[in-house]
């Protein structure tokens, strides 16, 4: 299965309370911290939502 490499690139003060809590759940938690989740449906939906603050990357297994 495919992993996504997850950076945040924009802080996450002044945003939306939903947005912040998205962020959080994922694992990131200051600007340029990154992350690696598998590639699935209900991440991709997270991924979504908070597309304008993070950086999306595919990595190989």
């Amino acid at each position: 299965m495919a992993q996504l490499k997850i950076t945040l690139k924009r802080s996450v003060t002044h945003r939306l309370p939903k947005q912040r809590k998205i962020v959080k759940a994922l694992g990131l938690g200051r600007v340029n911290s990154t992350v690696v989740k598998p590639d699935n449906e209900s991440i991709r939906g997270a991924l979504f939502q908070i597309a304008h603050l993070i950086e999306v990357e595919q990595v190989k297994d």
